[in-house]
């Protein structure tokens, strides 16, 4: 069988060349960054070309602006955690906005029943905040801005400058989680005004279990992790060097290559979403038309089950996903589509084909060729299906 996988926003297959740079850090060169001999040195030196290579991909001052975590969700919590407490003899107030990520919601919800108070702003049909709601929500004692990148169930793109901007007028601290868009479009911190930035290695062709956190010089942070001064006693734990030197490779890749690489994978995607919505009916496009990632679509098949899809093109050999891998084992439908004001019937007939650049147009082929008939047969077994 045919194996397609449309699902890189969950994760990606680990670059062949980020492959063979990690080997030798999981054989000969084992030394512990922290260690003052030869093997040690060795393994810092690597560390620390590893950081460079992450700097240099968001335009950092300087790589001590980087911070080597497990991944997005533990660089999530150090920025909105590390902000909240650091920061909470100034406030209590922080405001993000209902489409976030898991490990942001989640966390704000944490702090919630810390004392702290959030703001979760609403957004539009296609998932994008009002800057100017966000100006008014804020309040003398608002510590926190944290608004993601791009939303990783429908590929939408906010307005991440206008946002920072705002925040640096009202001297509050924006953190954006950025996991999806690093790699995937060019990113610059200072274009993007923010003091924290969260990414992850597995969502660019690198290892899982690593991830960075951008923090700007100056910013206050207090560390979740304790215990030795590991990254500048920012986050304590010895740092996994092998998955450092594939996230830097990666980093490097993505910097070389990712313009030209990703506007190929925007012309499938687009080919994809025009034969879907040419081949079959009553169907609703959720990311936006524009301003979104060039690898993602979210488009809902009204009248049906996003899990039944899902079923159906994994028994073919077709990885998709309803939403975020994040939260695939809940029931509920996606909070971010229901933020969006997505109608019922649409709404759990949800699909996010999410493409890589290791997809092709035949892979978009074989995918056209299965997903027709799937939609016409789940249909006909759908009691709220009606022909227009």
């Amino acid at each position: 069988m045919r194996r397609v996988y449309l699902d890189a926003n969950a994760t990606t297959r680990a670059h062949p060349e980020v492959i063979e740079a990690m080997s030798p850090f999981y054989g000969e060169k084992y030394g512990n960054a922290s260690s003052a001999h030869a093997f040690g040195r060795e393994a810092k030196k690597h560390l620390d070309r590893s950081r460079q290579q992450v700097s240099q991909l968001i335009h950092a001052d300087s790589p001590e602006e980087i911070v080597f975590t497990s991944g997005g969700t533990e660089s999530d919590n150090l920025a909105v955690k590390g902000t909240a407490y650091a920061l909470k003899d100034k406030g209590n107030h922080i405001i993000t906005s209902s489409v976030e990520h898991k490990a942001v919601l989640n966390t704000c919800k944490y702090l919630e029943d810390q004392g702290f108070q959030v703001t979760y702003l609403g957004v539009d049909r296609y998932g994008i905040i009002d800057p100017e709601e966000l100006r008014k929500s804020i309040r003398d004692d608002t510590i926190l801005i944290t608004i993601m990148s791009a939303n990783n169930e429908t590929g939408t793109i906010l307005p991440v400058e206008e946002i920072g901007r705002i925040a640096g007028e009202k001297n509050v601290v924006f953190h954006t989680d950025a996991v999806q868009t690093i790699g995937k479009m060019p990113f610059d911190v200072h274009a993007a005004g923010a003091d924290l930035v969260s990414l992850s290695a597995h969502k660019i062709n690198g290892p899982k279990g690593i991830g960075a956190l951008y923090i700007k010089k100056g910013t206050k942070i207090v560390p979740c992790h304790h215990g030795g001064h590991h990254e500048n006693g920012r986050r304590a734990g010895t740092e996994n060097i092998p998955a450092a030197v594939g996230l830097g490779l990666s980093c490097e890749i993505a910097a070389t290559e990712g313009q030209e690489l990703f506007a190929g994978v925007g012309r499938l995607r687009d080919m994809l979403r025009d034969r879907i919505e040419r081949e079959i009916g009553q169907t609703q496009v959720n990311s936006h038309p524009e301003k979104c990632l060039p690898n993602t679509l979210n488009i809902s098949f009204r009248y049906l089950e996003g899990e039944a899809i899902v079923l159906g093109l994994d028994s073919e050999g077709i990885a998709v996903s309803t939403g975020s891998a994040c939260t695939s084992g809940e029931l509920e439908p996606s909070h971010v589509l229901k933020s969006m004001g997505v109608e019922l019937m649409s709404l759990r007939g949800a699909i996010r084909f999410s493409l890589d650049r290791f997809n092709t147009e035949s892979d978009i082929d074989y995918v056209m060729k299965k997903l027709p008939p799937l939609i016409g047969a789940l249909r006909k077994l759908s009691p709220g299906y009606k022909e227009e």
